[in-house]
């Protein structure tokens, strides 16, 4: 394997990280905010002071792959790619190699995160598997059969999701910060610590129910979790059998070798 350095992307809908890889080492991540009206030249400013940020400022870039769940934004950014990398991008989508067979009703239907997840799962870990994506906006439980096909999904409200749309239509209960109690109790004893009760227990709650169901039909499952929310929920739950916060840029990583 040649030392080449690539630039990834996954583009989430409130952020977008973004991983440096030279060989098979991870040198640098970042997470920046999600703005969908963001030109390419924007994008790009903000780029390169990350760059330099990490004294990589003059570094070439061999290659460059995006996953993007904001359709939006993959033009933005293949220009980003074209204009000020001089790269043409691998963008995870119909066309694109991925050794995934994706066993659902219209596959095209399935995101570039959750494919590039899937790839990571199946390469890293084995199946079958189920990935759990805690995105602030959603967690999403991908399954993969014994065979590594994808297939199946289920969506529920991210916890941030959640307490904010208990925040905006209760008036009196006030925002909390999003950790468990400090009593460790599910019982809480004032407004705060009922909150965080509900908000955080309820959640672990209801992960650990759907690892429960998914399990009955993947009984050998390994449990695998990801996204910027998962420290939340792995902190108070044994369910998660391996937390990997990169694992959708591994999986990026691995489409992009199978493409070029």
């Amino acid at each position: 394997m040649s030392m080449n350095t690539i630039l990834l992307f996954d583009i989430g809908n409130t952020h977008i990280a973004l991983g440096a890889y030279r060989g098979d080492d991870l040198v640098s991540t970042w997470r920046i905010t999600t703005r969908v009206e963001g030109t390419p030249d924007e994008y790009a400013v903000t780029l390169r002071a990350l760059l330099r940020e990490k004294n990589a400022n003059g570094i070439a870039f061999d290659g460059c792959a995006i996953a993007s769940s904001v359709p939006p934004l993959i033009s933005t950014f293949v220009e980003l790619c074209e204009k000020h990398l001089h790269l043409k991008p691998i963008v995870v989508g119909a066309g694109v190699k991925t050794g995934l067979n994706i066993r659902t009703d219209s596959p095209r239907e399935v995101g570039a995160d959750r494919i590039a997840n899937a790839v990571a799962a199946k390469k890293l870990y084995g199946v079958p598997a189920i990935v759990i994506d805690f995105s602030p906006l959603a967690t999403i439980f991908d399954a993969l059969n014994d065979a590594g096909d994808y297939i199946g999904t289920a969506i529920a409200p991210g916890v941030a999701t959640s307490a904010e749309a208990l925040f905006a239509h209760a008036a009196q209960l006030p925002r909390v910060e999003l950790i468990a109690p400090a009593t460790k109790s599910p019982i809480g004893k004032n407004t705060i610590s009922a909150l965080q009760a509900g908000l955080v227990y309820g959640y672990v709650a209801l992960v650990e129910g759907m690892i429960a169901r998914i399990k009955k039909e993947l009984p050998r499952a390994r449990v695998i979790g990801t996204g910027e929310m998962v420290n939340l929920i792995a902190r108070e739950t044994n369910a998660l059998d391996v937390v990997d916060e990169g694992l959708t840029l591994k999986g990026l990583k691995l489409i992009y070798e199978m493409n070029v």
